[in-house]
């Protein structure tokens, strides 16, 4: 198959990057993992080197440019965007070489699971894979696979520190090639531990009808990051 180029923004991931790049050590020699990083003060830089990640250095903190970062460094055909606290099932890469082998058009997204028992999280993962079937609407957290011609072609990602993933696919004209994979990415229940669900999830969709309508993402960084 295709080289493939695994695409990994990291700050402060030491905790979770072994646990990932685990999961991808299965590529072996078909593909690269590249790591982006914007000022790290733990281990993490260190631990890429050690599974042997190519790692560049971001001088910003943000993540569009961190993933551009990635994509404009890499060698492979297609391009797999992950976030550093996900983790992956044993076969991933072998049950997502069908896919790769068919339409370089189509971009595929795993089916969303959230890593933690709770009951609660399972209402979240059915409401998430809704939206992203049938609105179409999957994010960055599920992991993006894109051919680089399609990421190219379409620019890219922005150089914008939150919702660069909205900002890449809103811009694609046939919402059609957006395809699910039936293969679970498992997120970190990090982000909503400290919070209610719900009310973040109400939150997130108030700070992307504000983008949409185009107030400063500035603010709506801040007020994202508000503790």
């Amino acid at each position: 198959m295709s080289k493939i180029s695994i695409i990994i923004p990291t700050i402060n991931e030491a905790n979770n990057l072994p646990l990932l790049l685990s999961d991808l050590s299965s590529i072996q020699k078909k593909g690269e993992i590249i790591i982006i990083d914007c000022g790290s003060e733990d281990k993490t830089i260190d631990i890429a080197n050690i599974y042997g990640a190519k790692v560049c250095i971001s001088k910003e903190k943000n993540r569009g440019l961190q993933l551009d970062i990635g994509a404009k460094n890499s060698k492979g055909d297609w391009l797999i965007f992950l976030h550093a606290d996900t983790r992956l099932t044993h076969d991933w890469f072998k049950k997502i070489n069908t896919f790769l082998k068919g339409s370089k058009n189509s971009i595929y997204y795993f089916k969303f699971k959230i890593n933690n028992k709770k009951i609660i999280y399972r209402v979240l993962e059915i409401l998430v894979n809704i939206r992203s079937k049938y609105l179409k609407q999957p994010y960055g957290d599920q992991g993006l696979i894109i051919h680089r011609n399609i990421y190219f072609k379409n620019n890219g990602f922005r150089k914008i520190p939150l919702m660069e993933d909205v900002d890449f696919l809103r811009r694609l004209k046939n919402k059609r090639d957006l395809k699910q994979l039936n293969l679970p990415i498992f997120i970190s229940s990090r982000k909503w531990e400290k919070t209610n669900i719900f009310l973040q999830a109400i939150k997130n969709w108030r700070l992307r009808r504000k983008w949409l309508k185009g107030e400063s993402l500035k603010s709506i960084y801040s007020d994202y990051y508000k503790k």
